[in-house]
């Protein structure tokens, strides 16, 4: 009957070296294709900090790390300087907190509040320089970022001939 429905595993399947429950095959040493990953990972991992670990050990960093360690001296007691203890209860001040109302109807806007060019806080209805009567040029604003972003380009003047 298993011969019918060929339930068997074949010879020359064999599970993962790792217990994985899958198949490995001989082009990856016995390991399913997850295992081979992780195996060649490692070892691309292992090859790539060997080149650092020789560079760090080189002998021209030794005698910097000398020369630095008979330059560095330590203080003794009476050189060093006491700090001023700060008061725990002192603290620093706040952040300065959004006003959470509109300044044409103080209706409450907490985190839908439009901050305006202005400087001022609107509702949803009044959000819009024209209904609240903002008093921010925009005119200027966009004139001065326009000279920024294209510079005035002077070719050099063609003689005649």
């Amino acid at each position: 009957m298993a011969e019918e429905h060929r339930c068997e595993t074949p010879e020359g399947h064999r599970l993962c070296v790792n217990n994985c429950g899958f198949f490995g095959s001989s082009a990856t040493m016995n390991l399913c294709s997850n295992c081979y990953g992780d195996l060649c990972l490692k070892q691309q991992q292992q090859a790539s900090m060997k080149p650092t670990v020789e560079s760090s050990l080189s002998p021209v960093i030794a005698p910097v790390l000398e020369n630095y360690a008979a330059e560095l001296k330590i203080p003794t007691k009476k050189t060093e300087e006491k700090k001023p203890v700060q008061n725990p209860t002192e603290q620093p001040p706040p952040p300065p907190q959004r006003p959470n109302r509109c300044t044409v109807c103080r209706k409450r806007v907490g985190l839908t509040g439009f901050m305006c060019r202005c400087g001022t806080t609107f509702c949803g209805s009044h959000r819009y320089p024209e209904v609240h009567g903002c008093t921010f040029d925009f005119k200027s604003a966009g004139r001065e970022e326009i000279a920024k972003a294209n510079p005035l380009v002077i070719a050099a003047k063609l003689q005649k001939i």
